[in-house]
């Protein structure tokens, strides 16, 4: 599996994101999830004004937001995306996070920081997998496997 994290912006004072552990975290993510292991994803921490723009433009929506995933793919949950037969890598699609929103949100909700951004990682890699809380039901099934993935490294979800 190959996850690229993009270089990080410049983060609210008192914040720190080592990118390694993410692109591992949603690693072991897709690993999880039956991806390909040959698969790509990236996640790209943005600034404010560049979530903002992608939430216009893609979601329609005028304001800020903690994390959008854009996949490539259809998947659906339970029913990753495959690769062609003998082609070439799977290419997932792209997470974008802004750590200002979450380093917000993590206050707000009173969590650590670390914690919060676990949780979008972790929410960003089901979207990209077809995991959607367009409904009641559906977010109760995102939430708890949201707090599966996040288990797996002694997190809790908020």
């Amino acid at each position: 599996m190959t996850v690229d994290v993009s270089e990080l912006p410049p983060l609210p004072s008192g914040v720190s994101i080592e990118p390694q552990a993410v692109g591992s975290f949603a690693d072991a993510i897709l690993r999880r999830e039956g991806v390909d292991p040959a698969a790509v994803l990236t996640v790209a921490f943005v600034d404010r004004e560049t979530i903002a723009g992608l939430n216009e433009v893609h979601m329609g929506k005028k304001e800020t937001t903690d994390v959008l995933s854009f996949p490539i793919e259809d998947a659906a949950p339970g029913a990753p995306p495959s690769p062609l037969e003998e082609g070439p890598p799977l290419l997932l699609g792209d997470v974008v996070i802004c750590a200002d929103i979450v380093a917000e949100h993590a206050v707000a909700y009173g969590v650590p920081f670390d914690d919060e951004l676990y949780l979008m990682v972790c929410h960003g890699v089901l979207h990209i997998l077809g995991w959607d809380h367009a409904t009641d039901e559906e977010a109760e099934l995102m939430e708890a496997r949201e707090a599966e993935h996040l288990a797996t490294m002694g997190r809790t979800r908020r």
